[in-house]
Order: C-alpha cells, then structure tokens, then sequence
C-alpha cells in the first residue's frame, strides 16, 4: 500500500503550532495577581486615588496642565465602568496623557483573567508588573496599577514635572505644590527618616550620630568638617564629615527620589562648616574658596558628587583659594611662621634644612600634591598633600636637586648631576641619603687639615699620606687589599702600614723578603705619622705641625726630601 506524501507547511502556517515568547512579558504568580488584584479594585472604586493632595491655586484648564489633568480624570471616572468607551478612550494618540493611562487601566479592572502581566523596569524607580492596555504610556500604566508605591506613582506626572510642577510622595502622603517646589514637613521628616544615614532628631532638627550635639545650634566647625542643610519648610540638618563615608547607600538619591522633579536643591539649601586648623577665627575664609565649596555642594545634591568624597572636595576647594602662608595638609600657617610649618612635617633636621633650601630658592607659590606631581602658583602660598619632608623632597628633587646640593654642601658640576641621577633612581629615604651626603663631606672637610692636600708628595710618601686619608675615610680595613698590589718602595710601605696595625699575619706570603725588610724599618715613622693624623682628624688636639713633622721624618727614613 503506498504511503500519503508527506505535509510541508510554510512559515506562517495558521495550523502550525508555534511558541513565541514576547519581550517584557510574563506569566504573572499568584502573589503578583492578588496584588493586582487589590490595587485594580480600589482604583475602579475610586479612580481619583492616584490622585496628589493640590496644594497649589489651580489656573484653567485650558492654561494649566494640572487643571487639564484633573478635568480630563474627572471625564474618565465618570466612564469606569463604560468598556466601550474606555476602549476607544485608552488607543487615542492625542489628549491628556494621564487619563488615556488610567482608560487603559480601568478597562484591564474589568477583566478577569490577569495572568498575563507586562514588566516595567526603571534604574531609578525599580520595577514593577502591570497590565498594559491602550497607547498609554508603560510608565503611567505602571504607577496607576501600583498607586500604592510611594516611589512609583510619582512617574505618572513626569511630563508634568518637565514642565516645572512639584510632586511630593511618602509612606503616608502625596502633595502636589504647583510650579513652586515647597516641602511638606511630613516629607521631609519621613525623607529623613528613611535615608540609609541613622539620623537622631533633636530640638534643632536632625543630625548624625557623630555629630556634636550642639553644632546645630552653635553653627561652629568641627576639625573635619560638617555639612549642613536647610530644608525650606524650617527643618535644620546636620551631617559629620566621618558619617558620610557610610556605605549603606547615597543620602540625596534617597531623598530626592521621593519628589519629582528630583531636585533636591529646589528643596533645600546645604553649607560646607570648615576651617583650616590654625586659620583665625576672625578671619573670613576666601570668598572665591566660599563660592567653590557652594558649587560642589549643589553638586552633591543633585547627586553628580558620592557622599563619601564631598567632604574632601570642599576642604580641597577651600585650600586652593588660600593665597598666602604656608599648608601642610589641612594645617595653615602665616608667612611668618615657616619655622613653624617646618616642624609640622614628619622628618629630620637634615630634611627639614633641606625643604627650606628648596622654598628659599621659589619666586612662585607652588603646590606638592599626594600623586608625587606638583604645580606653580600665582600667589605666593606654599601647600603640601603630604605632612612627611621625604615624599615632598622627592617631588621636587628633580628640579630643585642641583640648587639643593650647591646649597647645602657646596657641591657643583658633574659630581653633583651624579648624585642627583642616582638619588632619582634609587629614591634613597631623604634622610638616609642626606645624612650620608653630610657625613662624607664633613670627612672631606676634615680631610683638608692635612697639609699636602693641594700638592704633590714624592713616592711612597703619598702612598702612606693616602693610606692615613683612606683609613679615616672607611677605616683600616679598607686599605689592607691595597698593600700587596704595589711593587718596590710602595710595597715596603704598604708592608710597615700592615705592621703598625698587626695585620700582617694572613698577608704576609705576599710580600718579597726586601719589602719586609725595608718596611720594618719605617715601621716606628709611619705609625708616629698615623698617630698624628689620626690625632688631627679625629680631635682638637692635634696639629698640622705633628703631622708635617712626622711626614718629614718618614721622609728623611725613605730618603726621600721634601719641602
């Protein structure tokens, strides 16, 4: 028996049964179906629930958007229960947005079947599940169908807050205040409340916990810094410098996203409480720094600055608009008082002269930030990021090195270029690498009291001149590899140096029996000679005229003359 051809069906078939799923569609559980449920039969009881208290004089409708709004719902409400006419009302293109929203919305009331449920979802205002029926926004459908949202059914008046109209929401309360943006007190309070920062209420108004109790009434500034705000319904706000570094979430978004438009700085005004330590209390702060700190604070409350930096911008504001003295991080001292700034930063004396070599050597103000850069300023003030002399050294050591170096150890040309090359690589702690520097030239200093400096001494008269300079330069142990690398007179010398300081007994096969012999004999010369050196070098005992004649004597031992 043959068998039947097989069936082909084509795309778009009507008898194919095919599974599409839809973006932004789910089927919807019984918790968000009771949900639904509730909020949809309250709103077809009462289609004026999504409605804002009016706190505000209302013009004609004609003329103003809320008074449109408001008569266009009436219409609307009147129709709740005509499906007819909601289905006609909910698809048009042109009239108030709001009632078209709330048409499609009463008309999904009437169904009975809401399994199927649309999803909203907004960065800013969460998500949420919705019935959509009609043109009406998703936005408006959603904040209709959960007016139980504090947050939520703010969206359904956005084209009213684009044009400049005040919508405040809270657990308890929804006020609208026309195109003057006047909190209400029970906001504010709940606002307050319910921000990530633990706020105590007290009779001057709310404050942080780590906040002096009586800042609010004093208005003082603390060491770090406090932020107040006035909220123009009366209520005072106090915030310490330390609790804004919480990590619980952002204070203003919190705030702001109870109002529509979120504009906090509409609401309330905020000021920086903060002053340099050591700046007079009599002393106004500069009005440029002022009017900065302003700026960044109306930046933080519309939420472009994170609560945990604001602090630290203010204060960096303020430092940059102070045009005189001396700043060692968040510490100022006048003109007068560099000493003073001096011994503010971490460091030893050596670091400290040197720090002020460099600052007498400016014709500019300039400022040393904490990334190891610095920079010019017009104004003759001297800021540091960092209260250490080594990190501030360093920064500027590259340009200030040579003057530093010529300054302080009278040190020039390709010697002084060598050392600042090898301070730039290696980044030696400054006070090691000073105290080095000072050491060494305090030897060679030293070493100028010897006479012959300057001269030429005939062999192996320099050779033992030499050892004696070495010897207090590192020590004797440094000039025992060097004996037995001569030949001839020196290496007799270099023997009689071995001799005198009894080192002679792992050393010994490297010298011929005529150096030994000869260097025994100048044995007693040349350790009257380093007795007399030593005696110049190390104390005030001594004399140019001990050594010159000790010199002498080893010289008329080697017969050698000099003058």
């Amino acid at each position: 028996m043959a068998r039947p051809p097989a069936q082909v069906r084509f795309p778009g078939d009507k008898n194919r049964k095919q599974r599409v799923k839809v973006r932004g569609i789910k089927q919807a559980s019984k918790e968000i179906q009771k949900r639904l449920e509730k909020n949809l039969e309250r709103l077809l009881e009462d289609p004026e629930v999504i409605l804002p208290t009016i706190d505000a004089e209302l013009g004609r409708p004609w003329k103003d958007p809320m008074a449109y709004t408001l008569r266009s719902v009436d219409v609307v409400s009147g129709k709740r229960h005509n499906t007819r006419w909601l289905s006609k009302k909910m698809i048009k293109r042109r009239g108030d947005a709001v009632s078209r929203a709330l048409a499609g919305s009463l008309l999904a009331a009437s169904e009975e079947d809401w399994s199927t449920v649309s999803v909203f979802k907004n960065q800013l205002f969460g998500n949420a599940s919705y019935l959509r029926r009609g043109n009406g926004k998703q936005g408006h459908q959603a904040a209709i169908q959960n007016h139980t949202n504090h947050r939520l059914r703010l969206l359904l008046w956005d084209d009213h807050a684009k044009a400049g109209h005040y919508f405040f929401s809270w657990e308890g309360g929804f006020v609208y205040t026309g195109t003057e943006a006047r909190a209400p007190r029970e906001w504010v309070e709940w606002s307050l409340n319910s921000c990530p920062l633990t706020m105590k209420k007290g009779d001057s108004g709310f404050s942080s916990k780590s906040l002096p109790h009586d800042a609010l009434d004093t208005q003082l500034p603390t060491t770090a810094g406090w932020v107040g705000i006035s909220f123009n319904d009366g209520t005072e706000v106090g915030i310490s410098s330390e609790d804004l570094n919480h990590k619980d979430g952002a204070i203003i978004p919190s705030i702001a996203l109870g109002m529509l438009p979120p504009r906090i700085p509409a609401v309330a005004e905020a000021r920086w409480n903060w002053r340099p330590n050591g700046w007079p209390e009599d002393l106004d702060l500069p009005e440029k720094g002022l009017e900065d700190v302003q700026d960044a604070l109306n930046e933080w409350m519309s939420s472009r600055i994170p609560d945990n930096l604001i602090a630290e911008v203010c204060r960096r504001r303020i430092l940059s608009s102070i045009t005189s003295g001396f700043l060692s991080r968040n510490v100022w001292f006048t003109d007068e008082d560099r000493s003073g700034f001096l011994e503010s930063l971490d460091g030893t004396e050596l670091e400290r002269r040197a720090l002020k070599v460099v600052l007498d050597g400016l014709e500019e103000g300039i400022h040393v930030k904490e990334d190891g850069t610095f920079e010019y300023l017009e104004h003759q003030v001297v800021r540091v990021d960092e209260a250490a002399c080594h990190p501030v050294l360093m920064t500027l050591w590259e340009e200030h090195g040579l003057h530093l170096l010529e300054s302080m150890f009278n040190m020039q040309g390709p010697e002084a270029q060598d050392i600042l090359e090898r301070q730039s690589r290696r980044k030696q702690g400054f006070g090691a690498f000073l105290r080095q520097i000072d050491q060494d030239r305090s030897i060679e200093d030293r070493l100028r009291l010897l006479p012959w400096s300057d001269q030429n001494l005939p062999e192996p008269l320099a050779f033992a001149d030499g050892l004696v300079r070495e010897s207090f330069r590192s020590g004797v142990s440094s000039t025992v590899s060097t004996t037995s690398k001569q030949k001839g007179l020196l290496q007799a010398m270099g023997w009689a140096w071995l001799v005198v300081h009894n080192k002679t007994e792992s050393d010994a096969w490297r010298f011929d029996k005529d150096s030994r012999d000869k260097g025994g004999d100048w044995v007693p010369y040349l350790s009257s000679l380093y007795d007399a050196g030593m005696l110049l070098l190390k104390t005030d005992r001594g004399s140019v005229q001990e050594y010159r004649a000790a010199m002498i004597e080893l010289a008329s031992a080697c017969g050698v003359s000099i003058e």
